[in-house]
This record gives C-alpha cells, structure tokens and sequence, in this order.
C-alpha cells in the first residue's frame, strides 16, 4: 500500500501547534540556560537551574520565566511553514518520476530545509535571547546601585529605592538593532544558528 501523502497545510497545523506546545512547555528551562550562560563570573546571581527558576518567580512573578516566549510564539509557525515547505520543494527536485528518495537524498533535502529556516530562527533566537537576560541584566543593575548608594552614604541603609528601569520589548530591541546594525543586526550568530538547524534538519526529515 502506498504511504498516504500529508498535504502541507495538515503539515503547517501540526507542526504549528507542536511548536506551541513545546515553546510552553521547555521555555522556563531555557530561559535558566541563557541566564546561566550569560552572568559573570564575577557577578553570579544563581548558583543551579533551579535557583535561577525559583529567583525569577521571586522577583518576577510566574511569567517572568516565559519573558521572550511571545518572540518564539509568534515566529514558530513561520519556521515551520518555511521549513516543511522547503522539504517539500527540495524533496520534489530531487525526486525522479515520483520514486523513492534515497536516504542521501532525504539528507540532502533536509539539509535545504534546515538552511531556509535560519531567515526566521535566526533573528528569533536574538530577540529571545535579549529579552530573556534582560530581567538578569535588570536584577543585577539593581543590586549595582544599591551597593554604590550603601558606599555614598557611609554603609547606611538607603532610604529611597531606585525604580527598575524599563525592560525593553521585542519591538524596540527589533527597532535598535536595525537602527545601530542594520539588517545584520538581526542575524548575528548566522553562523552558530546554521551550525544547529542544519545538521539538525539533515537528522530529522528522513
């Protein structure tokens, strides 16, 4: 019996509601990740995943762990849409009469696909990666100028807290990078993000 073809639109649905439902659910650990990643070592506020996960909750409330995650909501049904698509495209110019790919050329395919989809996850993952460190930068500022406010006043206790700056949105990083960097602003790291879909892709469509 012949493999029951998915038309892309079935693909485009499925795909867009697997890529809500893992966002939801693994956002929290990779938010931990990028603060982990990115504090100093002379400047370390979690010690765990863990303690950075319960830190957020304190000083954030619960969806402060899903800060950036409209980024990834947004943009997830495009990447798929441009991934799948582009299967379906490379997958069809390297078919002859409708037989069966070889196993290459399903990686071959993939590979194509994986190399589209940086247009979308590459600016994606900077943004997401900016907004989520940005209550850690914020965080750390705070404690900053509580310390040289104790220093001025002699290791008394302050009596005015400073407010929190604003924490920026994806729509004003978007703005600055294009306005500071241009285009390439919102693709720095092109080259790491390639390293991970492609070979990511070559693995997972056949």
């Amino acid at each position: 019996m012949a493999d029951k073809q998915i038309s892309l639109p079935a693909k485009l649905i499925n795909g867009g509601i697997a890529g809500l439902i893992g966002v939801t659910c693994v956002f929290p650990i990779d938010l931990a990740k990028t603060r982990l990643q990115n504090q100093q070592n002379g400047q370390r506020m979690y010690a765990s995943m863990s303690d950075c996960l319960i830190k957020t909750i304190r000083s954030e409330g619960y969806f402060g762990m899903y800060r950036g995650a409209a980024v990834n909501l947004t943009l997830v049904t495009p990447e798929k849409a441009i991934k799948l698509a582009a299967n379906d495209f490379f997958r069809h110019q390297l078919s002859k009469d409708g037989q069966k790919l070889t196993l290459p050329k399903e990686m071959l395919a993939g590979c194509g696909a994986g190399t589209c989809q940086v247009i979308v996850t590459t600016p994606m993952e900077m943004l997401k990666i900016q907004l989520q460190d940005a209550g850690r930068i914020a965080a750390q500022r705070k404690i900053l100028a509580a310390q040289a406010q104790l220093s001025a006043q002699g290791g008394a206790q302050p009596s005015v807290e400073a407010p929190a700056p604003p924490r920026p949105t994806a729509t004003q990083l978007t703005r600055d990078l294009l306005r500071n960097h241009g285009i390439a602003g919102l693709y720095k790291g092109l080259g790491a993000t390639l390293l991970r879909d492609v070979p990511f892709s070559i693995v997972y469509f056949p």
